[in-house]
């Protein structure tokens, strides 16, 4: 007399499982595709740069080594070098922000 009941039971579960799972497969077809970019920083430049924007502008962490802020900033200028179209402003930038990451800074802020 039980036999016959789990057997139900056992059909009713595995119906439902299997509902449930074509359901969350059409939903996850169904969601809208993310973009695989990164998300770049929103905002300008602050009148002196901190140790934070620095990290932001060359893209390490705050407390990155010498040699990986010295390998990003030779990365981020050869794309953004004045020499290759870029631009003289963010060149400046970018070598206040290499300065800043080392401790090299001494003045207030770039020549721009």
């Amino acid at each position: 007399m039980a036999t016959p009941f789990f057997a139900g039971l056992a059909v009713a579960v595995a119906a439902l499982a299997g509902r449930y799972g074509i359901q969350a497969w059409q939903a996850f077809k169904a969601r809208s595709p993310k973009p695989r970019m990164r998300k770049f920083y929103d905002g300008g430049f602050q009148p002196t740069m901190t140790r934070r924007e620095a990290a932001l502008i060359l893209g390490v962490r705050e407390n990155a080594t010498a040699e990986k802020v010295k390998e990003q900033h030779r990365k981020v200028m050869v794309a953004n070098h004045p020499d290759a179209g870029g631009s003289h402003y963010l060149a400046s930038k970018i070598n206040e922000a290499k300065d800043v990451m080392l401790g090299k800074t001494k003045g207030s802020g770039s020549a721009f």
